[in-house]
Formats: structure tokens, C-alpha cells, sequence
């Protein structure tokens, strides 16, 4: 039984006919009676004694009391409203959570697995003995201190032995890398209270200075001063500057790059956007770049921060995370429905009325429930809204405005642990924009080659590729146009052109073991290559395009990285805070009296935004920022 959401359709009238409203755990049972009693009159264990007596003392005395009275009719109780959540990523596992702790029946739709993007997955045939397979995953997770919506959901989600439930799984890189192609990669350390720095030998600090040095006397001293200051008109820049000004100019204008050097337009232009947004920094909005790089730069200096700048998790994700999350939404009676793909949403007389699924089977079917929480990737989302729906409210046909790119993991299995910075590394310079960490270093309670596929493989690179438009060094074609085999000799020759290149071996061919790359791509080396999991990107406009988690539908809402929230960018924290905005407006839609949830914004330094209201003074005369040279 479905006490989330009503079914009927294709499946008839059977074990999903009759829910909420059925005869059943919600019928008459322990909540049918006791404290509350029977009826509507409220007729207690009490009030039946002092009937029954008055009956008793009446026919004593020769009253007539004629037959005895029809017993009252039992009333259910009412039965709880139901929610369908239309996908089981970040979003939509949020919105179940917070709405199954507040009293709702949820019922989540997902096409695939639950997790989404976030998700770890098995990689097919890899797992021999009693090993598990060897753990893929769509992308490398991040979860820096900014966050603080989804750290609060990590909290409340119980995990043996952790105090602070999935949360005490995250741990922090002691370091990270700039690592450049035929010069000396830029290393640098993460500082925060209480962490271990990473121990350096002569040849590490060696390394170190003289990649500093190197970049120092190649990046001139008035480049690197007009950056600063870029950074700082932004930074003292009001809220109608941003939304406006910045908004509409590339961070690649804003910067003034096309006048700079090389390594001004890698490190700080480049570098920094796919870096903090990944995102091209040539159409990326000034907004998204400077208000993530704002708050990067708070959270390395302690403000305002939930932790270091920079944390992942222990162990696969679902291991860590997507797993404990499923059995606590199961254990608050949270109902998931896994293979089940939304077509499209019914909508008549200005509320929608169903919901078409396809089936694991394929067959269609028709679901129905009080409230719609549409948490599904925008480019999947936006097919199954009708014109009618985007007529009635303008901010759903918008949504064709917003623009996604391809950002897609695939992991390579060493045989042996690489020599590689303990943390994330970004390859600046290589053609396909390459970010990535090798795993295993990071997973204290994983004895990788034990754990984990063949027992051959004892590491786990993991790498994301980000530009899948330009040629790359081996073949001279684009990422999509390269076959799978080809995409990973690709990526391949690239991280050995960046980490072998300056007199000591990272990599090599002998130690690699095998690949995996997301299977959401396909097509690939073909005239059609597609992927189903593709990524918000934010060139200039895309703030004006995000809709809000309410609707002017009033049963439907949505939950998604796309969905404005105050940290603007496509992320799991993102995703996060819209899912708590879409609760918060179903609980006053449905008129609720449970508490809304917390969204909790990106911090603000009290100081800067003294300026910031100067600026606003300054914007509504039409002048410029008072730092700005130009």
C-alpha cells in the first residue's frame, strides 16, 4: 500500500488503488482508538460509563428509554497529505526528508537510482572473491565549508558510531595543486584549526618555492594588482550592482583577460572558474564567479564557515552518505518508487491533477497525490511541462532559457599508489579543463585492494572532465567526438603531460589497472553523442532565469540545482536549499502549522556590507563602484 501516493491507470485498482484513503494501517488500528476515541462527538471509555448509568438509573425508574440508541459511526482518522516527489537526487531526497519529519506521506519517483549525480555506482564485473566491484561514481564530490544547508541534512542522518551521523564522514584535503604542463606545479597547503599539515621532504619544498618563483616572475606585478582589485570592486559591490552590472558582464570581461598574459588568463581567469564554477570563464556571469570566489575567500579566513575550505568524503558516496540517507527516509515511512521515469504532469483548471510515469515495465500509469514537488535536472524537467502550464506561469517557459554543458567523471584504477598532491589537483593548461583526486588516501577505514574489485587495484583516480568542445593532445578531436576507449587514452595522456613533466614519474602506462567512465554518456565517436546528466552552466543572464521554488500552480513545486537559491550556482548545497524553499512553500500552501525549515544563506561579513550600502547609494546615482579604475 501507498499511503503517499494514489495510482490508477494501466495497474488498475490493486495493491497501489487503495491508499491514504483506503481501509488499512490508516483505517482503524491504533489510532483509531484510545486517547482520541470514536466519533465525532468524542466518545470516550469515560463518557460510555456515565451513559451507561444514565440508561440504568432511568429504567429503575420506570422511564422508558426505548431501544437502545444506533452505536456511533467510528470516524478514521484523517489521513495524512500526500506528497509525490518526482526525483530521488540531493533535491528530492531533501524534500522527503524534511517533509516526512513534518508529517507528510511521501512517495519519491526516480528514473535510475537514487543519489542522482551524487551518486557512487558499481562498476559492472569488477568484483572478484568477496570483494565489492570497484566503486565509479559520476564525479568526484565536494563539499567545502560554504555549505550549510546540506551539512544541517548530513547531521540528521543517523550513521553507526558517528555522533553527528553522516556529517563525522566528511574529512578535509590537507592540500591542493595548480599543475601545470612543462613547468613546475603550483602546490599549496589548506590551513584550518586543528588539521594535520601535509609533511614536506627537502625535495617538496624545493619543488614548492620554485614553483612559487616561477609563477611569481611570469605573472607581472600590475596583472596580479589589477586582479586584486577587480576582486575588491566586486566584494564592495551592492546586491543591484551584482544582479545588474556584474550579471550581465563575463568574468573573462570583467577581469579584463584578453589584455593579459597567459598565466594571468590560466591561473587567475581560467583557473579560478572551472576551479570554483566550472564553468568557461569567456560566458560565465560575473555574479556567479565573484559570489562563489567571495565566499571561498571567507570560508580559507574563517568567516562564517562550517568547516575547511575544502572536504570529501571517507568512502564511496553511498556508502557514506546516499545509503544511510535511504534507510533513515525509509525508517520516517518514505516510499520510493526506483525505475519509474515522469513523462509528463497533467494540469487542468490551474492546478496539476496527475502525474504519467512509465513503469519499470514501461507501462504508463497515472499518479495522483495533494502536492507536486518536481525535483528532477532542468533539461528533463522543463519536457513535461505543456504550454498550458508554462502560460500559467511565465517562470516555467523561462526555464527553456537556462542552458546546461556536459562536466563528467571517469575513474582510472592504479596498481599502485600515485605520487600525487593529497588533495584535488586542476590541470590548468590541459585542453579538456581536467580536475581530480586520487581516493584511497582519503578513506582511513578502506583497505582499497581488500575492499574492493580484484585485489590488483589499490587506488581510485578520479577525474572530472570539463570541456568536452575542444581538441585534445593525442588524437586532435574533441572529448565527443572520441570514442569511449579513445576518451579515456585521452584523458590518460593528458594527466601524464601535466604530472610527468617535471623529472619524476606520477604516472605510468604499467600501473594502470582499468577505467570506468559515467555511463549517462553515449554516442560517443558518433554524429549524436548524448548525456543524460548534464550540468547548469551560468552564462550572462542566467539569474534573471532561475524560477523560484513556489509556483503559481499551487500544487506543484520545484527542487534543483537550477532553482534560485542565494548561493547561485548548480550544486548539491544548491539543490539543498531549494529543497527546503519548496517545503517551506507547500507547508504554507497546504496552511501547515509545522515549523518551516531552516535555509540558511551564504555569510556576509558585517564590515563589508557598510560598503556595500554605499555602493547602493553610489549605483542609484548612476556612478561606479568607488574602487573601480577601470
Amino acid at each position: 500500500m501507498d499511503p503517499g501516493a494514489r495510482c490508477v491507470g494501466a495497474a488498475g485498482v490493486g495493491a497501489e488503488g487503495v491508499g491514504a484513503e483506503g481501509v488499512g494501517a490508516e483505517g482503524v488500528g491504533a489510532e483509531g482508538v484510545g486517547a482520541e476515541g470514536v466519533g465525532a462527538a468524542g466518545s470516550t471509555r469515560r463518557g460510555f460509563v456515565a451513559g451507561a448509568a444514565a440508561v440504568g438509573g432511568a429504567a429503575a425508574l420506570g422511564v422508558g428509554v426505548g431501544a437502545p440508541p444506533a452505536a456511533a459511526t467510528p470516524t478514521a482518522p484523517r489521513a495524512k497529505p500526500s506528497v509525490a516527489v518526482l526525483g530521488g537526487g540531493v533535491a528530492g531526497l531533501t524534500a522527503a526528508h524534511e517533509l516526512a519529519e513534518r508529517g507528510f506521506a511521501v512517495t519519491v519517483y526516480e528514473r535510475r537510482a537514487l543519489g542522482g549525480k551524487a551518486r557512487s555506482m558499481d562498476v559492472p564485473d569488477s568484483a572478484k572473491g568477496n570483494r565489492k566491484p570497484l566503486p565509479g561514481e559520476h564525479g568526484f564530490r565536494f563539499i567545502p565549508g560554504i555549505y550549510h544547508n546540506l551539512p544541517d541534512t548530513m547531521r540528521r542522518i543517523p550513521f553507526p558510531g558517528n555522533a553527528h551521523g553522516v556529517w563525522d564522514n566528511l574529512v578535509a584535503p590537507r592540500e591542493m595543486s595548480f599543475a601545470r604542463t612543462g613547468r613546475e606545479d603550483l602546490r599549496m597547503p589548506i590551513p584550518w584549526p586543528g588539521s594535520d599539515p601535509e609533511r614536506l621532504t627537502l625535495d617538496d619544498i624545493r619543488r614548492a618555492l620554485g614553483a612559487l618563483l616561477d609563477t611569481a616572475f611570469n605573472l607581472p606585478a600590475h596583472e596580479a594588482a589589477y586582479f586584486v582589485n577587480r576582486a575588491l570592486v566586486f566584494l564592495t559591490s551592492c546586491d543591484e550592482r551584482r544582479e545588474d552590472d556584474w550579471e550581465s558582464t563575463p568574468w573573462w570581461e570583467f577581469t579584463r583577460a584578453e589584455r593579459m598574459s597567459k598565466d594571468y588568463q590560466r591561473i587567475l581567469v581560467i583557473g579560478v572558474t572551472r576551479n570554483i564554477v566550472a564553468t568557461k570563464a569567456e560566458e560565465a556571469s560575473t555574479r556567479t564567479v565573484g559570489t562563489l570566489g567571495e565566499a571561498f575567500v571567507l570560508n580559507a579566513l574563517g568567516q562564517g564557515a562550517d568547516g575547511p575550505p575544502d572536504r570529501i568524503l571517507n568512502a564511496p558516496t553511498n556508502e557514506a552518505w546516499i545509503d544511510p540517507w535511504v534507510t533513515h527516509l525509509t525508517s520516517l515511512g518514505v516510499e520510493f518508487r526506483i525505475g519509474w521515469t515522469v513523462r509528463e504532469l497533467g494540469f487542468d483548471s490551474g492546478r496539476v491533477t496527475k502525474t504519467v510515469v512509465e513503469d519499470p515495465d514501461g507501462a504508463r500509469r497515472d499518479i495522483t497525490a495533494d502536492h507536486y514537488v518536481q525535483a528532477m535536472p532542468v533539461e528533463h524537467a522543463r519536457r513535461t511541462w505543456s504550454a498550458a502550464m508554462k502560460a500559467a506561469d511565465p517562470q516555467l517557459a523561462r526555464c527553456d532559457e537556462l542552458q546546461t554543458d556536459w562536466m563528467t567523471g571517469i575513474q582510472f584504477y592504479l596498481t599502485e599508489r600515485p605520487p600525487v598532491v593529497r588533495g584535488h589537483f586542476n590541470l590548468i593548461d590541459s585542453p579538456w579543463s581536467l580536475t581530480g583526486i586520487a581516493q584511497a588516501a582519503h578513506w582511513p577505514e578502506r583497505d582499497f585492494p581488500a575492499d574492493y574489485g580484484d585485489g590488483v587495484a589499490v587506488d581510485c583516480l578520479s577525474v572530472d572532465i570539463s570541456e568536452w568542445d575542444k581538441p585534445g593532445i593525442l588524437y586532435g578531436k574533441t572529448a565527443k567526438q572520441c570514442t569511449r576507449d579513445e576518451v579515456a587514452k585521452e584523458v590518460w595522456a593528458q594527466l601524464k603531460a601535466a604530472l610527468n613533466d617535471t623529472g619524476r614519474t606520477v604516472l605510468s602506462d604499467g600501473k594502470l589497472h582499468s577505467w570506468f567512465l559515467d555511463p549517462g554518456v553515449s554516442g560517443l565517436g558518433t554524429p549524436n553523442p548524448t548525456n543524460e546528466d548534464q550540468l547548469l552552466i551560468h552564462p550572462v543572464g542566467t539569474f534573471h532565469n532561475r524560477p523560484s521554488a513556489a509556483t503559481k500552480i499551487p500544487n506543484l513545486f520545484l527542487a534543483g540545482d537550477y532553482v534560485s537559491v542565494d548561493i547561485d550556482l548548480a550544486t548539491m548545497e544548491g539543490a539543498n536549499a531549494a529543497a527546503r524553499q519548496a517545503v517551506n512553500a507547500l507547508l504554507k500552501q497546504a496552511g501547515s502549522d509545522q515549523k518551516p525549515c531552516t535555509v540558511t544563506p551564504l555569510y556576509r561579513v558585517p564590515e563589508i556590507e557598510v560598503l556595500k550600502r554605499h555602493d547602493r547609494t553610489r549605483y542609484r546615482l548612476g556612478l561606479p563602484n568607488a574602487l573601480d579604475l577601470g
